[in-house]
């Protein structure tokens, strides 16, 4: 029989919620989660949406944190059954002529890298594989930002570090206020090369044409660029392997039960109401949640200050994150005609199609973020079968791929359907301009999912997987705005540690962990994360 007492509760088992729950129960709170969906994960869930046997990631897909991701190590995820490849060829992209294509490859693959680079450029070639190399000596200090409690940095400061590390690759400390489009430009000199580093930017989070984002191309972006790992059996065997390791630490979870409210007494927060019963915590509610379904629908304007929920009210969900994702059931995977120039490109695990150039993905993403569908049907695409043979039926492959796309709102319930209905058919043609047996006769069957889908299926609010768009100032000890940028809320007791909080999307769990982090002092726990490293 389910306890409707315990010290502390957790709506919502994305992996974020599911990191900190198990952390709270280790340091000896007795924790339940409530899911309103039938399985743990959020956006790490992997499914067969189209036919049986094809599996397809319908949104996280690459891995780029595993390396640094605490929970990993410290409740031995690997023992709990979670496996991972990591390609030779991390990211490629494709022209519709005889243009070569451009590979990117592992860390310890850089040479091949530099040969698909140099075939446009040497001098990029050579600024590409310093910078990499440069980047991924951060590593520690990328894990340490992203595992602790948000500090601000004034941007002179992060200019004097940014040009200590790589001033004389030509990087300045003035970087820092660029936008990561004019860092790009600036270094490399070949359109093609900057193509798929416009497309990488944005997906990793940082809008191209947002001042004051530069340093974080140069850092960040540079570091994750190659290092993504694929989750044997689909990303949802991370989300099933983080559900195990709470099992084994005594959490509660409570499934297919939405949270109608929390429960607020005397300005503290003191549990939650679910399918009309009471489940009371002693310590603490935390919220993975986005910030407006926490503060204004679950706690309610009448128990915040009148500055929170105008701060909650005015929180900005995408246009940055706004994903489409296309899932393909294939008799064969793609063969590219670049394969004759570089064969690497047909085992290419992230492959970009559809774009001639870099002003061609810029275009693109300035139609998503206004509001507009791009004119051009473009995809970064996976076949993770190639390296997986349990995502297809013996001799097919199953193809998963991302569009930007409006935020849900900017279009209508029909609108959207008929974007369902006619965006995969133009993708098809692009793809098959660059892969000639990708014909209609290659593909078994395919479906499109939509933001308007996902903000349903995932409440990722206008189809935003970061719960919160990406710009200045909601990034950093700005995010989700500065009163809240710690994780705590003035409600006390209750705390944020879903993407809406620092550092925002992505498959890090570093929202859950960092909000552990600000438990532990509170509360005065006895913190195993201190315990086993030191960030």
């Amino acid at each position: 029989m389910q306890r409707r007492t315990y010290d502390a509760i957790v709506i919502g088992a994305g992996h974020n919620g599911l990191c900190l729950a198990a952390y709270l129960q280790r340091a000896g709170l007795s924790t339940l989660v409530v899911e309103r969906r039938h399985e743990e994960g959020g956006g790490v869930n992997t499914e067969e949406p189209v036919l049986a046997g094809f599996r397809h990631n319908l949104h996280a897909q690459y891995m780029e944190f595993f390396d640094v991701m605490p929970m990993i190590a410290d409740f031995g995820l690997e023992d709990l059954g979670l496996r991972t490849v990591m390609p030779e060829a991390q990211a490629g992209i494709v022209f519709p002529d005889d243009r070569p294509p451009i590979v990117l490859h592992r860390p310890d693959l850089l040479e091949r890298t530099h040969a698909s680079i140099a075939r446009y450029s040497t001098s990029d070639a050579d600024r590409y594989v310093e910078l990499k190399r440069r980047a991924a000596s951060l590593e520690a200090m990328v894990a340490a930002n992203l595992y602790s409690l948000p500090v601000a940095v004034p941007l002179d400061d992060q200019g004097v570090a940014l040009e200590s590390v790589f001033g004389d690759l030509g990087v300045t400390a003035s970087f820092v206020y660029k936008t990561p489009r004019a860092v790009i430009d600036e270094l490399f000199e070949t359109p093609e090369l900057r193509a798929l580093l416009y497309r990488a930017t944005v997906e990793w989070g940082a809008p191209l044409e947002e001042a004051g984002l530069g340093a974080m191309f140069v850092t960040f972006v540079m570091w994750t660029m190659g290092n993504w790992k694929l989750a044997v059996g689909g990303t949802h065997t991370l989300a099933k392997a983080m559900t195990q390791a709470c099992y084994r630490e005594g959490v509660d979870l409570l499934e297919n039960t939405a949270v109608e409210s929390i429960l607020v007494e005397d300005g503290r927060a003191v549990g939650v109401r679910a399918r009309g019963t009471e489940y009371r915590a002693e310590r603490l509610v935390a919220s993975n949640a986005d910030l407006r379904q926490t503060l204004l629908d679950l706690v309610g304007p009448d128990h915040l200050s009148s500055r929170w929920a105008s701060r909650a009210e005015a929180f900005r969900y995408g246009p940055s994150h706004v994903l489409g994702t296309t899932a393909w059931c294939l008799r064969d995977a793609p063969a590219y005609r670049a394969a004759t120039v570089d064969p690497d490109i047909d085992r290419c695990f992230y492959t970009v199609v559809g774009f001639d150039g870099a002003d061609d993905v810029l275009r693109y993403i300035r139609d998503a973020y206004g509001g507009r569908l791009p004119e051009t049907a473009a995809a970064g695409t996976w076949v993770n079968s190639l390296w997986d043979r349990s995502q297809a039926p013996p001799d097919h492959h199953a193809a998963t791929g991302w569009f930007f796309l409006p935020k849900a709102s900017e279009l209508t319930a029909d609108e959207w359907a008929e974007v369902r209905a006619t965006l995969n058919d133009r993708l098809l043609t692009s793809w098959q301009a660059v892969a000639p047996n990708m014909t209609r006769d290659n593909v078994l069957a395919d479906r499109l999912y939509t933001p308007d889908q996902m903000e349903r299926k995932n409440l990722m609010r206008e189809g935003d997987f970061s719960n919160g768009e990406f710009s200045f100032d909601q990034i950093g000890v700005n995010r989700p705005f500065p009163e809240a940028a710690n994780y705590r809320t003035e409600i006390e007791g209750l705390y944020l540690c879903g993407p809406s909080a620092y550092p925002g999307g992505g498959v890090h769990a570093a929202c859950g962990y960092n909000a552990f982090k600000a438990i532990a002092e509170d509360l005065a726990l006895a913190s195993p994360v201190v315990a086993v490293r030191g960030y």
